[in-house]
Order: structure tokens, then sequence, then C-alpha cells
């Protein structure tokens, strides 16, 4: 009798972040204290975690590395929103946001900073607050901004910054994320690939690694549900109320497959962060932990 056995994936180091709990703001009375997240993200196997939004974790290095030494956790990056395709005016802020985040993840020893674009919708309201396409004049003030701020960041703190595409931003489609690839030096700045985002604006996860390899320095597992997408898409409905809806699933449950999308990032042959998100704000407090053991067991099945 023959058996079949998963491939290693060595070079994948696999974690979760608060998002899997249903976290998206610092403080919402909607989503589980830190101290329960931290609890149940080590108890569910993971070892890496994100920082998750600024402020939800204790932001006191000291009582931070304590909590997490306490838990065998480690921080794999910190995550900042960012609008820089509004131009140079919104530097300042745009940095001093950033800088304390970027301080607190240089001081968890991580080497990753997550930039989101940000939302052309308000992320509470679903509100639109400004066009899905930007001009000429725009994906210009996006592209030097980003480098301008993976300059800065690298210099002041060591870190690496890596753009996160994401549903209702204007880093979205296969389209729009050729063209910010192609707009920015790869010296400076490279994408953190989440795969249900991805896959929720129409891409193809493998044949982004596949063509942009060199590009992907940083994953977010996650899958969406089909049916559920296809009415999304059908009736254009916003990313907020379309997470409300359960768009994004565990695995094996939706796509892309994760199976071809880890042996695809292994064949890189480079180190990467795998961190599982599954967006589920808001969410009932006993639902995330479940997902999250069924979750690190079928990713251990899949050899990572």
């Amino acid at each position: 009798m023959t058996t079949t056995s998963s491939p290693v994936l060595d070079r994948i180091r696999v974690g979760s972040a608060p998002d899997s709990w249903g976290v998206w703001f610092p403080d919402d009375p909607q989503q589980v204290p830190w101290t329960r997240f931290l609890d149940e993200v080590s108890e569910a196997g993971y070892e890496w975690i994100e920082l998750g939004p600024y402020g939800y974790l204790p932001t006191d290095p000291l009582r931070l590395v304590d909590e997490l030494a306490r838990r065998s956790l480690k921080v794999s990056a910190g995550t900042v929103f960012t609008a820089l395709h509004r131009g140079p005016g919104v530097w300042d802020a745009t940095w001093e946001h950033v800088a304390e985040v970027a301080e607190l993840t240089k001081a968890m020893g991580a080497r990753h900073l997550v930039v989101i674009p940000s939302f052309w919708r308000d992320d509470k309201t679903a509100e639109l607050i400004e066009s899905s396409e930007l001009t000429g004049e725009q994906w210009g003030h996006l592209a030097g901004g980003m480098e301008r701020l993976a300059h800065e960041v690298r210099e002041r703190y060591g870190l690496d910054i890596m753009v996160h595409p994401h549903a209702d931003t204007h880093i979205d489609t296969e389209e729009h994320v050729v063209r910010f690839l192609d707009s920015t030096d790869s010296d400076l700045v490279n994408l953190c690939l989440d795969t249900g985002h991805y896959a929720y604006c129409g891409g193809d996860s493998v044949k982004l690694i596949k063509t942009y390899g060199e590009r992907i320095g940083y994953l977010h597992l996650k899958q969406v549900d089909p049916d559920i997408l296809a009415d999304v898409v059908a009736n254009q409905v916003p990313f907020g109320p379309a997470v409300r809806r359960g768009v994004m699933c565990e695995p094996p449950r939706g796509v892309p497959e994760l199976p071809p999308v880890l042996a695809a990032a292994q064949d890189l042959g480079v180190d990467l962060f795998a961190i599982v998100e599954q967006d589920m704000y808001p969410c009932p407090p006993d639902q995330p932990l479940p997902i999250a053991q069924r979750t690190r067991r079928f990713l251990r099945g899949c050899g990572a």
C-alpha cells in the first residue's frame, strides 16, 4: 500500500492575527478583550501574531513583551493604514501614525510593517467617501508616497513595508495591483498578498506569485465563499456588509485553494510569514477559537 504525504513547507511560518478574532478597531464593545485573544491564539496552536489595530494590544513594549512571553507568542508584523494617494499634504499625519506603530513593531523584534491603503468607503457605515478609481496624478502620489514611506521606515526602524491589496481600496484588482507594482521600486516596496482579498477582487494568487514572485514578501491566508461572493459582486455590496454576510470563510470551504498557494510560495525559496486572517467583524465571542483550531489543523495537514 502506498501513502501520500503533505509537502514540507519549511519556508512558511504560519501565524494568526486579531482579525481572526473579529478585531478591526483599537477599541470596540463588539470585540473580544485583548487578553482573551492572546490566550486563545496561543491555545489554538499559533506562535506568531500580528499587532492588529494599534492600541488593541498594549502599546507599552515592556508590558507587551511580558504578555507575549507568558503565552510563548512572537510578533511577525505591525499594521498601518495610509492615504498617500492624497498627496504630500497627508505625509505628516501619516508619518506620525506610522512612527508609533513602527516603534512598537521594532520593539517586538518584528521586521515587517503591513501597509493597507485607505478605503474609498467609510469602514463603519460603508458610505462612499471618494472615487474608487485614481487619477494619473493620484497614482503618482500613491507610488511615490509608498517609496518614501518604505525608505523612511527602513532607515529609521529597520523594517520592510509590505503593501496589502485590499477590497474597497485603490489597490485591489489584478489590474491595479500590477499597475502599482510596475510603478514602484522593488528594492523598497513589496506586497503582503492576502489570498482572500485578492480572490474577492477577482485575482489569482498562484498566478501573481508565479509572475511577481520577487515582489511577494508576506502572505495573509484567507478564503472567500464563492456563492456569497457572487451575490456580493452582482449586487455591489460593500466590503463591511459582505463580511457580515460571511463572505470570508474558514478553509477549506472557500477559494482560493490554499495548498497550491502555499506550494507556489514555498517554491520562491525564501522564508515567508503566512498569517491566517478570517474577517469576521463583528462576531460572537465564542466563535473564533474553534475556527482557529480547525484552521491550524488544516494547515498542518497541508504541511505548514
